[in-house]
């Protein structure tokens, strides 16, 4: 008998996508697989259940989920979700682990084997399986289909007889995938365009696609970008030499697009409230990173704030969801595609192969116990702590410094003959990462 992939729906308010297409179904079913998709869960993506059946999906229920081999999702599963996996089950997704060390610590109790898809790593052979680049692009264009709703006037110049309006200046702060594409769609829509990030390589990129590049470009500059093509946290001082630069031309922009994200880490902040004060009345900002605290100092996740100045920040929760439909389609092709390097052709199974290279970037669960290394550490300093407050960007266990420290604590408090005596040791995983995690847990990269 074939095994079973589930595909549920999203439990999220502000989610909208789906882990699947009538496409994808249809290839998991052409593997051997049986597909059970539960009631409505492409819904709000344009997806009927009737699309799924047509392709031979099974329409099931929630409770389904309890036999299945594989479940692929959108959004990490709740803890009550997971609660009613198989263990041993397959579940990938965005799993966004950063800061939420007891969700992690709930799928490995479990027992799923949980992959983290935005820690697919950029090689060639997993670009269609990169899920940050994916719904990346989705984000930078609709970020700046968002800021032309919100801002009064026409985008391109138009000659009339009645006269000419002029261009709108658009600014985009943080040229990765999203980036990019909201260079490309804002040039699409006639606007002038200038871009700013700190790695040098993209500084090509952007006068590729007619935009001009702004940027201060000293020595740390030169140095800016890590290994796999992430941006690096820079310091104090570029960071102040950079707004310096920023300021004056932001006070000139019509509208201003940012999507900086440091991977694991809280959103670093671009535009200031002086600078928001300096824009013009009607101004929009449009700020993709405020899931992560936002890169616009006045910026609310899931609001449109107007300032005492007439400036609009746009802080839409769930960009890609925005357009549900395009995002959906490409995220799924994303999880089959990984999917399907775990499939036994023979022998129709799932056979997860653990040194393939791709499986131990994005493992983050396996038989009870949490195996990423960003993670384990802090997993097991917790099992001999007592538990401590989840903070964003803290108790991750990412710091190679603590490792010692964290390894040791078990035999600390196995020699301690009294409670007090194990109190008295210094919690290991209350140190700061001094390590940059090596990917983003949503958001552009």
């Amino acid at each position: 008998m074939g095994q079973t992939i589930f595909i549920p729906r999203e439990l999220d308010a502000i989610e909208t996508r789906v882990g699947a297409s009538p496409d994808t179904v249809k290839r998991l079913v052409g593997l051997g697989f049986e597909v059970v998709v539960e009631t409505g869960a492409g819904t709000l993506s344009r997806i009927p259940d009737a699309d799924f059946a047509a392709v031979g999906g099974r329409i099931g229920k929630a409770s389904d989920a309890a036999k299945a081999d594989v479940v692929l999702k959108v959004r990490r599963p709740s803890e009550a979700e997971v609660k009613g996996y198989k263990p041993g089950a397959a579940v990938l997704a965005t799993m966004d682990p950063y800061g939420n060390d007891a969700a992690v610590a709930a799928m490995a109790k479990a027992g799923v084997t949980a992959f983290a898809m935005e820690f697919m790593p950029r090689i060639t052979r997993a670009q269609v399986m990169d899920v940050l680049s994916s719904q990346a692009n989705l984000a930078g264009y609709q970020a700046v289909i968002d800021g032309a709703a919100e801002y009064d006037r026409a985008l391109p110049m138009m000659m009339t007889a009645a006269g000419t309006v002029p261009a709108a200046k658009v600014f985009i702060m943080g040229v990765g995938v999203a980036g990019l594409q909201a260079i490309a769609t804002a040039r699409r829509m006639g606007a002038i365009v200038t871009a700013t990030d700190v790695r040098p390589a993209v500084k090509e990129q952007v006068a590729s696609l007619g935009a001009k590049f702004l940027a201060v470009e000293d020595e740390e500059f030169k140095a800016a970008e890590t290994a796999g093509g992430y941006a690096k946290e820079m310091s104090r001082e570029y960071q102040a030499k950079q707004a310096a630069l920023t300021a004056e031309h932001i006070a000139k922009q019509d509208i201003v697009i940012t999507t900086a994200l440091i991977p694991g880490r809280p959103a670093p902040k671009l535009v200031s409230a002086q600078m928001v004060a300096s824009m013009k009345p009607g101004s929009v900002l449009v700020d993709l990173a405020v899931e992560r605290g936002g890169n616009v100092e006045g910026a609310q996740a899931g609001k449109v704030v107007t300032t005492a100045n007439g400036v609009k920040i746009v802080g839409h929760l769930n960009v890609p969801g925005r357009v549900a439909a395009s995002a959906s389609l490409l995220y799924a092709r994303n999880l089959f595609a990984f999917l399907e390097t775990m499939v036994d052709k023979a022998s129709k199974q799932i056979a997860i192969n653990r040194d393939d290279e791709l499986v131990k970037a994005t493992m983050l669960t396996d038989a009870g116990r949490v195996v990423h290394p960003n993670f384990a550490n802090a997993a097991a300093a917790a099992a001999v702590e007592k538990p401590k407050p989840i903070v964003a960007g803290h108790n991750r266990g990412d710091d190679p410094a603590s490792d010692g420290a964290a390894k040791a604590a078990p035999k600390k408090a196995a020699k301690a003959d009294k409670p007090a005596a194990a109190k008295s040791e210094k919690p290991a995983a209350a140190k700061k990462p001094a390590a940059q995690p090596k990917k983003s847990s949503q958001g552009d990269a």
